[in-house]
């Protein structure tokens, strides 16, 4: 029997897709390349892909969907791109700009592209099957039920036994399925229950009502003291937006330690970004601990993600960076950036926008320890004022 969401609002109280469900229908605005396709016809496997242009991980993804396309067009499958969370000032701008998009990235696209700004897609596919994260892949079979929601990386296993039918009657599809909706329900019922805070806190914070801030986030972080959003908020209000070290020091000091017990990259990540990042005024902030602090951090989060590893990841040695350059060691600082350029594996690697304002914000902080103009391939940087963009979130 079908799992009904006991959410209201987005979710209802409708059935949840998932497989076996019947596929919704498609409704779109506007189809950009290929046919329009006004239903699924029986005896064909169907996959509808959301995605965004925004998106790496999506972007990544096209070249792969173009291959399953071409090489399994002769066993009936269509592929169904759905660009619906395009941003711009209107809908017709959107469109504009995913039809150019398109034009340069993708002129031998071979599969449908539809495009829809009205929220009806989304509401019918990705709400209604507690999928929140793009990209999604839908598999809809020939008889016209949903055989796998998941992501498109894989399609490689599931598709070759959605053709020859052996996939919604395996064990595992069965399991993949009930795990999936066990952890979209939990994600749905944190958004329930976070939003109402997320909107009382940043309304406070807009009109600097710091007392109902405060009271916003201590509630945030007394439902839910694992959320990292809201421990990091809490951080950031009382130290830097109301300045108050006598609440804000202790709260600090507990955020490091929890980052550090759970030996989480992400909560390591976000307490030195409050700690050294250059855009906040740390100059209220004990010296001596607050590097003390980094020294802890950096040293756990570089023991996570060793500098001689061939598998370095990007994320953590900028953070880690800005503690060695405030702490005076401005080589290690440069040499934490640069290997983190160096594992991207060279200039004519980079594939999509999001990965040029990766290293443009890496270069930033380059030329800010150099105190001189960098390059990476086409992408020049020069020092300035040491006002950055920052990665990461708050109350997001």
């Amino acid at each position: 029997m079908p799992t009904t969401s006991p959410f209201g609002n987005n979710f209802g109280q409708h059935p949840v897709l998932q497989m076996e469900s019947p596929a919704p229908s498609i409704q779109v605005e506007t189809w950009l390349r290929g046919e329009p396709l006004s239903s699924f016809e029986p005896g064909k496997v169907y996959i509808v892909e959301f995605w965004e242009t925004s998106c790496g991980p999506c972007v990544d993804a096209m070249p792969h969907l173009m291959q399953l396309q071409e090489k399994y067009r002769d066993s009936g499958v269509e592929i169904i791109g759905v660009a619906a969370s395009e941003e711009a000032p209107t809908a017709d701008e959107a469109r504009s700009n995913l039809d150019a998009w398109l034009t340069e990235k993708f002129s031998n696209l071979n599969f449908r592209m539809a495009f829809d700004s009205t929220g009806e897609m989304d509401k019918l596919w990705m709400e209604s099957s507690f999928s929140f994260w793009i990209p999604t892949s839908f598999v809809v079979d020939r008889d016209g039920h949903i055989a796998f929601i998941g992501g498109p990386t894989e399609l490689d296993e599931v598709l070759p036994k959605v053709l020859n039918g052996s996939w919604r009657t395996s064990d595992k599809a069965k399991s993949a399925d009930r795990e999936r909706i066990a952890e979209g329900e939990t994600e749905a019922r944190e958004q329930a229950l976070t939003k109402p805070i997320k909107d009382r806190y940043w309304a406070a914070v807009e009109t600097k009502d710091w007392k109902t801030a405060r009271s916003a986030i201590e509630e945030g972080v007394a439902l839910m003291p694992d959320n990292l959003n809201f421990r990091r908020s809490q951080v950031n209000l009382l130290l830097h937006q109301m300045r108050d070290m006598q609440a804000g020091l202790p709260v600090m000091r507990k955020f490091v330690r929890d980052a550090i017990d759970r030996n989480s990259e992400d909560w390591m990540i976000a307490a030195l970004d409050e700690l050294f990042f250059p855009n906040f005024d740390h100059s209220h902030f004990p010296s001596a601990e607050r590097l003390a602090m980094g020294k802890q951090l950096s040293e756990h989060i570089l023991a996570l993600n060793p500098p001689e590893s061939d598998q370095c990841k990007l994320m953590p040695y900028p953070v880690a960076a800005m503690y060695y350059h405030e702490s005076g060691n401005k080589d290690r600082a440069i040499e934490l950036i640069e290997l983190a350029l160096n594992s991207l594996g060279g200039p004519e690697l980079i594939r999509h926008e999001d990965e040029q304002g990766e290293i443009s914000h890496l270069l930033q902080f380059l030329a800010y320890f150099k105190g001189e103009k960098v390059c990476y391939g086409g992408l020049c940087a020069a020092p300035n004022n040491g006002r950055f963009d920052s990665w990461y979130t708050v109350c997001g």
